[in-house]
């Protein structure tokens, strides 16, 4: 009796190798995972990881972006045709898009010949129209665009090249033309087909002018399509006997001069259209 229960007892839960292996528990039975497989409460925490790494690299490009709009380089519009033909451009069309260096100004100072963009100062903004739609929604759009860099901003910011620098004297008479310390400048960059006017017979292509000392900290610039460009000697101004003569800019040197601090960066190149693609020279008229 006591060997029976025994074998018995074997047989209802100790198997042995006479009874062979036990049968598998089916409710403790884990079902295989293949490497690679995830389960369906996976893929909605993977998705939504995604989202949002993709959602921080695109914030991290946009805040790189500003920070290269702001302090290093940004591409600008050439509005108009003062600066033919160096930079095309015109009202109402799509002119140059330029590349302006904010860097290079910040360790060293403009100098003569440099191609700037500048803000022009407040008596320069005169006639300045808002580049801004009266639609509130349109104008925010504009502003987010701008603000990236895509249309330029609603300001009247200005390129011309320097022409002299803050404690020169420029002047310009017809005998002797356009002058910077009693030294007459070389422009190779002036055409006469664009001005429609030759230098060599009308050597100020305009008024005569000056002399101006220009203020420490301050430049004169002009553009380089000199009979269609407002630059300093539209903004100087004028003592009245001398304006009776034809003569312009022997008033106040600081209205018709721009302040360094407004520079905003030094043209480099021009980036479109593909077919203008090239550097911006900085010529130095005055060597």
């Amino acid at each position: 009796m006591e060997r029976e229960q025994r074998g018995d007892d074997n047989r209802a839960g100790y198997p042995d190798a006479v009874t062979g292996p036990s049968e598998p528990d089916e409710s403790s039975a884990q079902p295989a995972v293949e490497d690679g497989d995830a389960s369906p409460a996976d893929k909605p925490e993977k998705k939504g990881g995604a989202l949002r790494e993709f959602a921080i690299l695109i914030s991290i490009a946009l805040v790189l972006y500003y920070v290269m709009l702001t302090f290093v380089a940004r591409p600008y519009l050439i509005p108009s045709e003062s600066m033919e033909p160096t930079l095309h451009g015109c009202a109402g069309c799509t002119g140059d898009r330029i590349m302006v260096d904010k860097l290079t100004y910040r360790f060293t100072s403009p100098e003569p010949g440099d191609v700037v963009v500048f803000k022009g100062p407040p008596n320069w903004n005169l006639n300045y129209r808002s580049i801004r739609s009266d639609n509130t929604a349109i104008r925010w759009v504009q502003n987010a665009l701008s603000f990236v860099g895509f249309i330029p901003p609603d300001e009247n910011d200005l390129v011309k090249r320097i022409i002299a620098v803050g404690g020169q004297t420029v002047e310009c008479r017809a005998t002797t033309g356009l002058t910077v310390d009693g030294k007459r400048l070389d422009e190779p960059y002036l055409d006469p087909n664009t001005m429609r006017a030759d230098p060599a017979i009308y050597p100020c292509l305009g008024n005569e002018f000056g002399p101006v000392k220009v203020p420490e900290g301050r430049v004169w610039v002009m553009g380089d399509n000199r009979t269609h460009s407002a630059d300093s000697r539209a903004h100087c101004t004028n003592t009245p006997a001398d304006a009776q003569k034809g003569l312009i800019c022997t008033g106040d040197p600081m209205a018709g001069t721009v302040p360094v601090d407004n520079v905003i960066g030094k043209a480099r190149f021009i980036a479109w259209p593909p077919a203008r693609w090239g550097g911006v020279g900085s010529v130095n008229p005055q060597t």
